[in-house]
Order: C-alpha cells, then sequence, then structure tokens
C-alpha cells in the first residue's frame, strides 16, 4: 500500500493547511512542545527517545528535526494518515501502527530503554477518561525518572462561563489569522475518497474495529487532566502555554 512520494507530500500539504482551522496557534504549540523536550533532555549524552502518540501524516514528528540524534517512534493506528507519514517524513520517525491502549500496544513500539519524552498533539481526546488513565499509566511506567509527557490540546475550563470565553478567544484568533479560510476536515476526507491513488488505504481504514476505551474525552478539562496524570504516577502535571482553550500541558515522571 505504498504511496508516491507526490502523492504524500499533496496530502499531508493538505493535512497542515486543514488543521490550521482547529489548532489555534498551531505552529507556536508545536514550538513550545520542542522547547520542553529539548530542555529535559538538554546535557544528556544518550540518543533521546521519544514517542509520538497519535502522529497521523507526522506534523510534530517532522517539527522535532530540531533535536539533533533524537530517536522518534511516532504511533498511530489509521494507515490512511501513517502511510503519507511513512512515505513524506521517511527520516523523521520509526513509524508504528498500533491501537493506543489496547493490550500490548506498548510492546508493539519494540523499545529498547526508557523514554526520555512522549508528545501529543490533539489525539488523545478519543480515549474514555478510564482509558485515558491506563494510557497515562503505560506512559508512566515507560518514562525515566524526570522524563515528561508533553500533550497539545484544546481543553475547557472547568467553569462553564469561562470555556465559553476562552473558546471565543481561540475562534476570534483563528478569524483573524484567515485559517478558517482553509478547507475543514469533512472537505479533505472527501476529497481523499476521490484519489485513486488511496483508495487501498481507505478501504484499509474502514475495516479498522473502533478504538477499544472510545467515549471522547473532548470535554474532559485541563484541572481532569492534570488529576488523571497524577494518579497515574506523574509527579508534577500542569500547562506550560495557552491560547483560548488551547493548552501544552507538561507531566514530569
Amino acid at each position: 500500500m505504498g504511496l508516491s512520494l507526490a502523492t504524500a507530500e499533496k496530502w499531508v500539504e493538505r493535512w497542515e493547511l486543514q488543521q490550521q482551522r482547529y489548532a489555534v496557534d498551531r505552529e507556536d504549540r508545536f514550538t513550545v512542545i520542542a522547547d520542553v523536550v529539548e530542555h529535559v533532555t538538554a546535557g544528556r549524552t544518550d540518543r533521546p527517545l521519544i514517542v509520538d502518540l497519535g502522529c497521523g501524516p507526522g506534523s510534530l514528528a517532522a517539527r522535532l528535526d530540531r533535536l539533533p540524534g533524537a530517536d522518534i517512534v511516532a504511533v498511530d493506528r489509521d494507515p490512511l494518515l501513517l502511510e503519507p507519514a511513512r512515505t513524506h517524513h521517511a527520516d523523521a520517525a520509526r513509524h508504528v501502527d498500533t491501537v493506543i491502549g489496547e493490550d500490548g500496544w506498548t510492546q508493539a513500539l519494540a523499545l529498547d530503554r526508557p523514554l526520555d519524552a512522549v508528545v501529543s498533539t490533539t489525539a488523545l481526546h478519543y480515549l474514555s477518561p478510564d482509558a485515558l488513565h491506563r494510557v497515562y499509566q503505560h506512559l508512566a511506567a515507560l518514562l525515566r525518572p524526570g522524563g515528561v509527557l508533553v500533550n497539545g490540546d484544546h481543553l475547557p475550563q472547568d467553569d462553564a462561563v469561562l470555556a465559553d470565553v476562552a473558546a471565543c478567544v481561540g475562534r476570534r484568533r483563528a478569524e483573524r489569522q484567515r485559517a478558517i479560510a482553509q478547507e475543514d476536515w469533512t472537505s479533505w476526507w472527501a476529497a481523499v475518497a476521490e484519489d485513486p491513488e488511496l483508495a487501498e488505504l481507505l478501504a484499509e481504514r474502514r475495516t479498522r474495529q473502533p478504538v477499544t476505551g472510545t467515549g471522547c474525552t473532548a470535554r474532559l478539562s485541563l484541572s481532569g487532566h492534570t488529576r488523571l496524570l497524577r494518579q497515574a504516577g506523574f509527579g508534577r502535571a500542569g500547562a506550560v502555554w495557552q491560547y483560548g482553550d488551547s493548552h501544552v500541558v507538561v507531566a514530569i515522571r
């Protein structure tokens, strides 16, 4: 099910534009995540080992190229997103097809040493709170002492009124940046379905069973995430960056 480089490049580029509609200050958020990983791996003599959860077509892994010598394992369950990442960002990471949270998923990563960092962006909210808690426990066990989990996502305030204000702030920011001029999620997938080179990958995608423990934590608040992280074994957890309801959360093992 390999893709031509031209096809992979086209769909990765369209993905990058499409995602600008949804992630407020997306490029800045990527930069902050890389800043955190660079900070916690500074001064280490061995090669940093990083896992990118829900990597999609490789947006975050590609931006971690500023970390010289890092070994990155990029993980996703969607073959139609993973194959463009393998083709277009072949040198950025070792790509693994597995379902985050299912039995045996950490073994599929084939790690040879403790992790320095786990990163993710707009990818973990499809898990139910119980499944997310288990995943956080798995990750705490894989990280070295002092290692970090860095997650960028839209996390609402606990207070409904403040949550509405924060969402408005992010929405207005996107409007000023003209991000809403890009194609949306539905249009991107509709266009994918019309590309004959993606037909086999799309068919494979449709055969995949729903993810174990789905239930969507899209409305789980920042405090809800930090509580689950601490319960899972992380000593410290909190936001280090925010714009509207878009956050970068750091949890330290």
